[in-house]
């Protein structure tokens, strides 16, 4: 009897199997799933560069699909000639066992065995090979587990099932742990900003809030966050957003209308944080960093068995960063501690208990700055970026948030499986702002200010429960789901107006004490949402589908608490999906696909009432290929989204209000790739057109006229490169991205467009034992630019300037 385990290390998924008929050693099995696996007599091509015999023997496994058994306390210690061109399995191995004194021995079709002659590394022997006691086995990833390198196989985002991204019909991007640590990337903005068809950082990522987040086109910052497949929704004044990249296995992101899974979202994707989990091996990893903007940060990550054979594992990922920002007197501090439990009592039985706390200390990074002087010179001046036109002894913006849930998975049969997924999330926020509100003398500098005081509480509950299913109906290959979700949040909101003396933007005085003008706000959302759905994936042959359909039930209520008055509104809608997609054996996979979203927002109109739900509907086309042998996968996409009822920011009479525009139609194309060209060097790049007009606006009159914030042309290539041979370089990594983002417009009525802008990150590390020394900077050349504007009085955003971070990490 076999017992198998999840298990992860380094970045790459394990699974333990326990043999306890023999006695020995450990070996290292190195499994893939790029391609079927082959006989030992196929003739493959081979690109496996020389280095570690370690890594080699992966790659090898990687391209050949056959299973690579070996002691890793011997190898470990060996490197390799490498071994490139057409060859067959046997003479690959030759090659790459050259000057080890190393053999192989093949035990199946499937599988070989690598030995040392002189009998050093085993104890016993199984027929004439070496003993077993615990065997690790580098498999194929899974849709939540961790990604070995930068290209991710499968997913569960899109479709709830654990399915490979080239079966399914439409756009998934996936940035795993590896880029975030490599691109040293501190927000979920920042892990995004290689991503097609996504801006993570809208309105600069001096906001120390979450920066804004548009996906195809769409303003996404509220509706589009999940956790482990789980929505944590968002409000006008706060947002689950900030939390920390570095507690994520991977982040995912699924493009265009998800309703028929997901409930109740926008028309432009999701954004789900997929949680690091418990593993079955030992995991111990701490660093220190140091950087600019005052920036002092520790991490920490510790993960395994509570002991050796125990059902129970734990892990526990902890973040505390005390920092400044690139605006005077805004802190960036952050406390974050993530606890998880795993109990698996057998192969088939699983559960997992996910926490977390952050807690954020920050002050109001966002600063309402107008156009002229920004984004146009005031009389030769531009305002600094750095320039604070707030009180300092006045703003802050603190947030807290946490969650508590689990997920449980019992697999009744091969056939078989449950699935709940339970969370409660809980938002605190607490700010106080004193904001630009347009110049009163433009020539000397002078601004208006407004002043708020806002208090908001979130609480939320979500459970999806799943039945999944697998069966044949002839030459018909089916997974079934079905699910049945509910979701209650309740949004409490207070806030106060005040009256605040003038600034001047180019010699700012502070020390003004906002004068309290009366309570704005005091409303209380309530919404309970049902969602019963179902999904057909079916394959036959070279072809795969994905039908599915729901029934979606909302009711909101909004007390308002000044007023005295209360709303309700109860909605029901449909939403649908269906998808085709064929698959060549040369490693493309061309695809259509139609799907439609349903939202019903807790965003409050201006007038107190409660706006109409949203609706979305996407078609789409695209191309995805995997090249046979090769760890890579690019995605071309070309698509047409509707958004109905569509919910804006617009600045009006000196407020940034939500307002319900008739309909925004985005087409557009995107064409992304991912690779990992040899174990050592990886490639992501990203190329994003749009084309999106405001196609109904009964009050605004802006049908016709783009969306701000949105360019048509955005771009990003990212490389790295890490040195391995005999020599003094071996550990070194090298690595450099380009990130361009075009033009916008800076209002509703496309008056002027803010220019676009490109900016160049880098970063360099070194590897000795078991620590890594790393420096990362993010816009090299210390660009000056603006993020974006919303309007030409006091609707404009500087984007980030250079950060440089230095950080040292032990692992052991």
């Amino acid at each position: 009897m076999v017992d198998s385990k999840l298990a992860t290390k380094g970045g790459a998924r394990r699974w333990r199997l326990k043999a306890g008929l023999y006695a020995g050693v450990s070996l290292a099995i190195g499994l893939t799933a790029m391609a079927p696996p082959a006989l030992a007599q196929a003739t493959t091509a081979y690109s496996v560069p020389a280095g570690a015999l370690d890594t080699a023997l992966a790659r090898f496994g990687a391209t050949s699909g056959i299973q690579v058994l070996y002691d890793s306390a011997t190898t470990g210690r060996l490197k390799s000639p490498g071994v490139t061109g057409a060859q067959s399995p046997e003479a690959a191995l030759s090659a790459l066992l050259s000057g080890t004194g190393l053999v192989y021995r093949f035990t199946g079709p499937k599988s070989v065995t690598i030995l040392d002659p002189a009998g050093s590394v085993s104890t016993g022997s199984v027929g004439e090979g070496t003993a077993l006691q615990a065997i690790v086995v580098d498999g194929e990833q899974t849709g939540w587990g961790p990604v070995d390198g930068y290209v991710a196989k499968n997913s569960l985002t899109g479709t709830k099932t654990d399915t490979p991204l080239m079966e399914t019909p439409q756009a998934i991007s996936v940035v795993s742990a590896e880029q975030i640590e490599a691109q040293n990337a501190s927000s979920i903005g920042a892990t995004l900003r290689y991503t097609a068809g996504v801006l993570g950082e809208t309105t600069g990522a001096g906001d120390t809030r979450y920066g804004g987040l548009a996906i195809r086109g769409f303003d996404m910052t509220s509706e589009a966050f999940y956790r482990d497949g789980l929505k944590l929704p968002g409000t006008s004044y706060g947002d689950f957003q900030t939390l920390d990249p570095y507690g994520a296995e991977r982040v995912e992101v699924l493009k265009g209308p998800t309703s028929v899974l997901y409930g109740q979202n926008g028309p432009g994707g999701i954004v789900n944080y997929v949680s690091k989990r418990p593993t079955e091996t030992a995991l111990r990893e701490i660093s220190v960093e140091l950087g600019n903007f005052g920036k002092y940060e520790t991490q920490f990550d510790f993960s395994g068995p509570f002991s050796e054979g125990s059902d129970w594992s734990y892990r526990l990922t902890g973040v505390a960063r005390k920092a400044e920002s690139q605006v005077d007197f805004v802190d960036d501090d952050r406390f974050f501690i993530a606890p998880a439990l795993t109990y698996s009592p057998d192969e088939d039985t699983t559960l997992t208990i996910l926490g977390n706390y952050q807690r954020d200390r920050a002050g109001w990074g966002l600063q309402f700055m107008p156009a002229v002087g920004t984004v146009f010179d005031n009389d030769g001046r531009k305002i600094p970026t750095d320039r604070f036109l707030g009180e300092k002894d006045f703003d802050y913006y603190n947030t807290d948030q946490a969650s508590l849930g689990y997920m449980f998975e019992h697999r009744f049969s091969d056939d078989l499986t449950v699935r709940q997924n339970v969370r409660y999330s809980h938002l605190a926020n607490d700010q106080k702002i004193v904001y630009g509100g347009g110049y009163l003398n433009e020539a000397t500098g002078e601004l208006s200010r407004y002043a708020d005081n806002g208090k908001s509480r979130l609480n939320t509950i979500a459970i999806d429960n799943q039945v999944q299913y697998e069966v044949d109906t002839g030459p018909v290959s089916h997974t079934l789901l079905g699910g049945l979700d509910y979701r209650w949040t309740r949004y409490k909101d207070i806030s106060d107006y005040y009256t605040v003396e003038p600034i001047n933007v180019f010699d700012p005085i502070y020390g003004a004490d906002p004068v309290f003008g009366g309570n704005s706000n005091n409303t209380t959302t309530s919404q309970h949402q049902f969602g019963l759905y179902a999904q057909d994936q079916i394959k036959i042959d070279n072809w795969s589908f994905a039908v599915g359909g729901r029934y979606d039930w909302a009711s909101t209520e909004l007390d308002d608490h000044l007023a005295g008055t209360t709303i309700d509104k109860s909605v029901s809608a449909f939403t649908g999906r269906i998808g085709a997609l064929y698959t060549f054996d040369n490693g493309l996979a061309p695809y259509v696909s139609y799907s439609e979203s349903f939202l019903p927002p807790l965003d409050v109109s201006p007038t107190g009432s409660l706006f109409e739900p949203e609706r979305g509907r996407q078609w789409e086309a695209g191309l995805k290929y995997q090249a046979p042998g090769y760890d890579s996968y690019i995605t071309a996409s070309v698509f047409k989204l509707v958004r109905e009822n569509a919910i804006r920011w617009d600045a009006v009479g000196g407020t940034w209000e939500p307002r319900q525009t008739g309909e925004i139609t985005s087409r557009g194309f995107e064409l992304e790739a991912v690779a990992s060209v040899t174990h050592n060097f990886n490639l992501r790049a990203s190329y994003t057109y749009l084309d999106v007009e405001i196609t109904k606006d009964p009050d605004g009159g802006n049908k016709g006229r783009w969306p701000t914030t949105i360019p048509r042309h955005s771009a990003s290539l990212w490389a790295d490169y890490r040195v391995e041979n005999d020599s003094a370089l071996d550990g070194l990594g090298l690595g450099a991205g380009l990130r361009y983002v075009g033009s916008t417009y800076g209002d509703d009525a496309n008056t002027f467009k803010v220019p676009g802008a490109t900016v160049v990150d880098a970063a360099l590390n070194y590897t000795f034992d078991d620590v890594t020394l790393s420096l990362n900077a993010t816009n090299l050349f210390d660009k000056k630019y603006v993020a974006s504007c919303f309007n030409e009085t006091f609707g404009c955003f500087y984007g980030e300037r250079r950060r440089v971070m230095a950080k040292a990490t032990v692992r052991w």
